[in-house]
This record gives C-alpha cells, structure tokens and sequence, in this order.
C-alpha cells in the first residue's frame, strides 16, 4: 500500500465512509424522520422547513470554527467528542413529545446536533487529507461521498422505519443514536494526523492557518478549484424538485417514493464509487466537468423522452448516477487541492462555497418550472451547466497562457 511518510501505511479509504456516516446520519434523520412525524402530527409546513433549515445551517458556515480543529486538542478527540455529541442530540429529539408545544426546545436541539456533526465532516476530511496517498484521493472522495449517503438513509430512511412500527418514541432515536456512537470504533483504524501548522501558543498556530490557507487560495490549483465550485455544475439540483414535477410524467406516489427515496440513495452511492474511480485515472477537475455535461444530459434526455412513469424512473436514475459521480469528483479535486496543513479549515471554506450554486440553482430551477413547465426546468439546469463548463474552461485556458508565458 502507499505510504505518505517513511513507516507510515495509508488507509484504506474504505475507513473514511465509516468515518462519515454520522454526518449523514444527522441529516437523514432531522430532513425525513423527524420532517415526516412532525407533518404526520399536523405541524404546519413551515414549522418542518425551519427544522430542516436548523440542520443545514451549521454545515455551510462551519469554515468560522474549524480552525479549533486544525489548532486545538487532537483530530481524533474532536472527532470522538463530536460523535457522541451527535448522538446524544438525536437521542434527544426522541425523548420529546412530537407536537407544536416541542418545537422551541427542539429547534436548538437540532442546531446543536447539526453542529457537533459539522465536526464530524470537518474531522473526517482532515484525517482523509492528511491518510490519503496522492493516486488514491479520488477513491477517498468517492468512499466519503457514498459514507454520508449510506448515512442519510440509515438516518432517514431505517430511522423512520423504526419509527413507524415501534410505539415508544424514544426507542428509533436511541438506536439511531447509538449508530453514531459506534462509528467511533473506525479512529482504530486512522492516523492521528500531525498537523504541521501547530505552535507552542495558539496564536502563532492561528497565524500559520491564516498563512496556509492564503497560500492555498493563491494557488493555481487552489484558486482554480475555488472558482470551480462557484459554478452550477453538478449540483444535483434537480433531485430537489422530483417530488414536486412528479405529475408530470404521471408518476404514482409509491414510484416516486422508489425512485427518488431508497434507490436513488444506493444509485448515487454507486455512483460515488464510479466517480472516485475514474477521479484516480484522469485530470479530477476534468473528471467533475464530464460528469456535470452529463448531469445535463440526462436532463435533457429526461425533456426529450416521452413523460411516462417509466421514463420518469429512468431518468430520475440516471440523473442520480450523475449526482453521484459529481459528488466524487467535488471531493476528489478538493482533496487535491487543500494538500494538508489546515486541512480542516480549507475543506470547511470549500463546503461553504459549494452549497451557493446548489441553492441558488433550486431556486431557479422552482421559476423556471412555474413559467415554463417541467421541461423548461430541465432544460434550464442543462444550459446552465453548459455556460458554466464553458466559462471554467475559458478561465483554466487563460490561466495556462499566463503560466506558459511567465515560463
């Protein structure tokens, strides 16, 4: 096996999908257990939004506290103490009774689990950064990618499961829990990581993060993976909306349920593994820019076909492999290009980018459905992904030139 350093075996990347499934775990569980027995209950929808918004949010600004990782405590403890946190939040969510009166102490519940996870995902990629031999980082980003969704349907999917058949409401959030916890046994089998920006006095250590993470930024590699993920390429944003065009190609409940629920999970997450293959055998932003020209192919594809139930479920599928390879090549090329030092914090900024083209393509892609129909939605992602590949283009074609001609 690689070695990163002289005595030192690499990990299989294998551990890093263990490692990552109470990220997802917290995610499936908050957006569709708890989302599904709170509408179940007759909480308004509004009320089910703001709980799922309460799990996304530490997620996108988790870059302001991941330098206490990079310049605090160990990458392990941090990790441990985030995943028994976890746990421990979604065990609290179940001791309280599901209705409206809950929701007050409940929404701080969710904000303080969705943060000691954001940990788990600021851990995780630092002990990946620091395991992970240069030929091997796309297959690390796709065990990563496939960990957090294996782990959003065991949240979601096995804790609504649980909930549903089992009388005792606290009994589907201990197990679930309890998931969390154990994945805790995988620090067995990573390396501490040493990172190399630590000082005797915390602010010197803080001023050698600010340092690495500038050095990144100014980076060909790093301004251009930066660049990258601004653009609405590979956003999966589409998924967001199945559901909700459904009715357009006459698609049952119990199909879009299927198509878009279990099996899309275990599409993407195979997808993952496809993508962080190929990552690991060609150029890993070329890689994320073939897999977001087809993402817009499916949906292209999808406009194209007759609106059928089966088409639906053929495409919707598709469209998921598509995610899935997009997932893989995201972390690929950041994994790339962060290199260690303040790995943590450097992944954290990149998350936080990533999830603007993601949003703001969802919001666009809801207009484009109320004036243009289901189609026009589709085509919409599909032009937009176009223009953003050719304009990623374009920039790496004028960064070259420059580099070439300072030679």
């Amino acid at each position: 096996m690689t070695s990163n350093s002289p005595g030192h075996k690499s990990v299989h990347p294998v551990a890093f999908l263990f490692l990552i499934i109470p990220y997802g775990i917290v995610s499936g569980y908050v957006t569709v257990t708890l989302g599904f027995l709170y509408s179940k209950a007759g909480i308004s929808l509004d009320h089910v939004a703001a709980l799922a918004g309460a799990s996304i949010l530490p997620a996108i600004v988790s870059f302001l506290w991941a330098p206490l990782v990079d310049t605090t405590l160990s990458v392990k403890r941090w990790y441990l103490l985030a995943a028994v946190t976890a746990g421990l939040g979604i065990l609290a969510t179940g001791l309280l009774p599901v209705k409206e009166g809950s929701l007050p102490l409940l929404i701080p519940v969710v904000i303080l689990t969705a943060f000691a996870s954001s940990f788990v995902s600021i851990t995780t990629n630092s002990m990946m950064a620091y395991d992970t031999p240069e030929d091997m980082k796309g297959r690390a980003g796709g065990y990563l990618q496939a960990g957090n969704l294996g782990g959003a349907g065991l949240g979601g999917g096995a804790g609504l499961l649980l909930a549903h058949h089992l009388k005792a409401g606290w009994v589907p959030g201990t197990i679930v829990g309890l998931a969390c916890v154990v994945c805790c046994l995988g620090l067995f089998f990573v390396k501490e990581p040493q990172v190399t920006i630590r000082a005797e006095k915390i602010g010197r250590s803080f001023i050698n993060l600010l340092k690495d993470l500038w050095a990144m930024i100014r980076s060909r590699a790093g301004y251009l993976a930066l660049f990258l993920c601004l653009l609405p390429i590979g956003t999966g944003s589409a998924a967001n909306l199945w559901a909700a065009v459904a009715k357009s190609w006459n698609a049952s409940a119990d199909v879009v349920a299927l198509a878009t629920g279990l099996a899309s999970g275990g599409i993407t997450a195979l997808g993952c593994l496809l993508g962080g293959w190929i990552c690991d055998r060609i150029d890993r932003k070329t890689a994320y820019v073939l897999f977001g020209l087809f993402a817009g192919a499916c949906t292209v594809s999808m406009a194209l076909s007759p609106h059928t139930e089966a088409m639906y479920i053929v495409w919707t599928s598709t469209y998921a492999i598509s995610t899935g390879l997009a997932y893989a090549g995201y972390t690929a090329f950041v994994l790339e290009a962060i290199g260690k030092g303040a790995a943590g914090t450097k992944v954290s900024v990149f998350t936080a980018l990533s999830n603007s083209p993601i949003y703001a393509m969802t919001i666009v892609e809801g207009w484009a459905y109320t004036k243009w129909g289901a189609n026009g939605m589709l085509y919409t992602e599909a032009i937009a992904g176009a223009v953003a590949v050719g304009l990623f283009l374009a920039v790496q074609a004028a960064v070259s030139r420059k580099k070439t001609v300072a030679a």
